[in-house]
């Protein structure tokens, strides 16, 4: 794909009921965001809702985070690899709305 936008990569992770990446797979994705770091309240941009965050958050949470991670991505000139790392994903690699 020659250029990615925004919207496509939302696109990408609304298909077929999709949340978010599953725990290891989020935590992947993670690692593309440039630029991160920690301040004296936590990460920046915020970690990805796994481990014990993960069963304490319900869906919607899940893709509002995401979608922060998706706007980091595009402000930081990462957006093509992060949509490229989850086109790759299959299906189980997805949570999914009712899992």
């Amino acid at each position: 794909m020659p250029f990615v936008t925004l919207r496509d990569t939302l696109a990408l992770c609304c298909e077929s009921g999709r949340v978010c990446p599953q725990p290891a797979q989020w935590s992947e994705l993670y690692e593309l965001l440039p630029g991160r770091r920690s301040d004296g309240y936590g990460a920046i941009p915020a970690a990805p809702l796994v481990a014990a965050a993960w069963a304490e958050t319900g869906d919607m949470h899940k893709v509002e985070r995401l979608r922060e991670h998706l706007e980091w991505a595009e402000r930081h000139g990462a957006l093509d690899a992060v949509h490229a790392y989850l086109a790759s994903l299959d299906e189980a690699g997805w949570h999914h709305f009712g899992d």
